[in-house]
């Protein structure tokens, strides 16, 4: 018999990113036409083992998509990845008649989904995360939205290169994926990308910006991705200094690349993944993710999606594949070829015409 959902709640969890609230607001609203109340659980899982919640209208919501962050605030919570520590969210979701929940955020975030979806409690994960690591999606919803921060940013320091005939090098957060350093790098013209997908060669990057400074460029722009390390981005910085000549500092926009106002393109990814989510979950379908593939809106399998990352990242462990058939085993390969294509075809990109 088909579950019946009264009420549902919306979180967002993990590190928090540019288009959160817009899919805070679609699921609200969408639920609410469809006739099941919503509540906002602030404060990730911990909100929901402690109990901080909050009625949600249309009218809660109706002003959110420009802002940055989430309204309903974010957290890590270690206590609810203790058996402990899920009961008292589920002693939640049963005091407060709560049916199911949309739960914004990355990889951590749909782990703790499908652990209440194991339990009773069904779930629907929503990426929210602007490294776009999850590898089952195509993009992911905050992405956008960091890639044109880093792009101001960049744009900047260009100019005061140019006049003072500098470089700089610009680390840029992603976690450990480089998606935001590659696309960032290719939209600057930057002289040299560094990230951990594909090989790095410095001496290749010296010999470049010598024989452009002698050419009589001025401005150099470098784009490290942070999963390289701090050491590494500042090690870079000091290297190409001594071995061009050319006066190198070192910027780390750090969080500054989390914040701000969304894009187009991250509202309505936002709003789409919002309102998938909640036709989704109403129709019985739960411990899932709602993914981009191939611009098609689609939720797929939270374990499928969780293993994918694993098998992308080289993190299997024995047993991950236990579940899963030859010709989804096949698919994930395939997915995680792809990934890696799209990384060395960038590069390519970018070396050939960065200067």
């Amino acid at each position: 018999m088909k579950k019946v959902f009264r009420k549902i709640g919306v979180l967002t969890s993990g590190g928090d990113a540019p288009g959160m609230n817009s899919v805070i607001k679609s699921v609200t609203c969408a639920a609410i036409e469809k006739g099941v109340e919503v509540v906002g659980i602030l404060g990730g899982y911990s909100g929901l083992i402690n109990e901080r919640l909050r009625p949600l209208t249309k009218n809660d919501v109706a002003g959110i998509v420009s802002l940055g962050g989430t309204v309903l605030y974010s957290d890590r919570c270690d206590e609810f990845k203790t058996e402990e520590g899920m009961q008292k969210a589920i002693a939640t979701c049963k005091k407060y008649n709560i049916d199911g929940i949309v739960a914004i955020g990355g990889d951590g975030t749909f782990r703790g989904a499908t652990d209440l979806s194991i339990r009773g409690i069904p779930c629907i994960g929503v990426s929210g995360t602007i490294d776009n690591d999850i590898t089952a999606t195509d993009v992911t919803v905050g992405y956008d939205t960091a890639m044109n921060t880093v792009l101001a940013l960049g744009d900047r320091l260009r100019d005061t290169c140019e006049s003072h005939a500098r470089c700089n090098v610009i680390e840029v957060m992603g976690r450990h994926a480089g998606y935001i350093a590659i696309e960032t790098g290719l939209a600057l013209g930057a002289i040299g990308v560094a990230v951990q997908e594909v090989p790095f060669d410095k001496e290749a990057l010296f010999k470049k910006m010598k024989a452009s400074r002698d050419a009589g460029q001025r401005s150099f722009i470098v784009v490290v991705a942070e999963g390289l390390g701090s050491e590494f981005s500042e090690g870079l910085a000091k290297e190409i200094e001594e071995e061009t000549g050319v006066e190198t500092r070192f910027v780390r926009p750090a969080h500054i690349v989390r914040g701000g106002i969304p894009t187009l393109a991250d509202r309505n990814f936002a709003a789409k993944s919002g309102y998938k989510a909640v036709e989704v979950l109403l129709d019985g379908i739960s411990d899932v993710v709602i993914c981009s593939r191939h611009d098609e809106i689609v939720p797929i399998d939270i374990k499928y999606a969780l293993i994918l990352d694993r098998m992308y990242k080289n993190k299997l462990k024995d047993g991950d594949l236990d579940s899963f058939s030859n010709e989804q085993i096949e698919e994930m390969k395939k997915i995680c070829a792809e990934r890696k294509k799209y990384f060395t075809d960038m590069y390519e990109v970018v070396n050939a015409i960065g200067c």
